[in-house]
């Protein structure tokens, strides 16, 4: 039994003789953060507005939780939580006002929606503004908003458009960790952004989109391996050793070179092997007569690969 909540094949949107989606495949699975990444108009948007039932798709085929967005809305609408970029609550309703409305258009019960939404209120630590007017909510107090109704609804997919846009770091950082809490809670997460450190925090795929196609598809090493060539990255320091002449000879690296230090052979330096040689490194250092210091991961840019790709594309038009 497949784990996929969504199912794409060939989809395509066509307006006019313009492309905006070129026959995508696409696969999102359950529990997983997924990133949908690109320049604007690269088909992004108008993905969402398929996924979503918003717009009929020119050609291919949409599966969202076992339904057609276009011919079975409804399903669609009490299975998927949706936070787009510019959140639609009523102004004048209070936050609890506002998601008794939405838990009236999906007929859930008053007795289990009054609960249920004092629970997804708590999730997201506004508990204490439950019966204010949401006029006097700023945007992060908003997207949280919208984060509970997604937690309301029980949905089992949340699309999320821009969520982390306009917030200040704070705000982002715990509008982030609620995002993982989706995740955690077994909800697949949609997000599509411009924000790529952000994006690359939570997301355990991306795809990049580029011109209506998707040029790139994988989680950012897996990216950065096909974009930057860029192997297995670590970050070592140790004293008391010439690091480049201790790591000569050591299966699977390729390069040893300085990272910010001097070239004296201490200080910390930048190991790029073609697998994770983390544990080799240290025995060879410490056999050496070196004393470690530090020994970690580098994980690769998602921006540097975003930026990288474009200029190929550039250079090769």
């Amino acid at each position: 039994m497949s784990d996929n909540v969504i199912e794409v094949r060939g989809l395509l949107k066509l307006y006019g003789a313009t492309r905006a989606v070129d026959a995508i495949d696409l696969d999102i699975r359950r529990g997983e953060i997924f990133g949908l990444l690109g320049p604007n108009g690269a088909g992004k948007t108008t993905t969402i507005l398929m996924l979503l039932g918003l717009t009929e798709a020119s050609g291919g085929t949409v599966n969202v939780l076992g339904f057609d967005p276009v011919r079975q809305p409804l399903q669609v609408k009490r299975r998927v939580g949706y936070l787009p970029d510019a959140v639609g609550f009523y102004d004048h309703l209070t936050a609890r006002e506002n998601l008794r409305y939405t838990a009236r258009l999906l007929a859930i019960p008053r007795r289990d929606a009054e609960k249920r939404i004092s629970d997804a209120m708590e999730s997201v630590q506004l508990a204490d503004v439950l019966d204010k007017r949401v006029a006097t909510f700023s945007r992060g107090m908003r997207q949280r908003l919208g984060i509970a109704e997604i937690v309301m609804k029980q949905a089992e997919v949340a699309i999320l458009d821009e969520p982390t846009s306009g917030l200040d770091p704070h705000a982002t950082f715990e509008l982030l960790e609620m995002i993982r809490g989706l995740k955690k809670a077994g909800v697949a997460v949609l997000i599509s952004s411009h924000l790529l450190d952000r994006v690359q925090s939570v997301c355990d795929r991306v795809a990049l989109f580029n011109r209506g196609k998707i040029a790139l598809m994988g989680s950012v090493v897996e990216l950065a391996n096909q974009v930057l060539g860029a192997g297995h990255p670590i970050l070592v320091e140790a004293s008391g050793v010439d690091i480049a002449v201790a790591l000569r000879g050591v299966e699977g690296v390729q390069t040893v070179v300085p990272e910010g230090a001097p070239g004296s052979g201490n200080g910390a330096w930048r190991v790029v092997a073609d697998r994770d040689v983390r544990a080799a490194v240290a025995q060879r250092i410490v056999s050496s007569g070196g004393s470690l210091t530090r020994l970690a991961d580098l994980q690769p840019s998602l921006e540097e690969v975003y930026t990288r790709y474009f200029e190929e594309v550039r250079d090769a038009a």
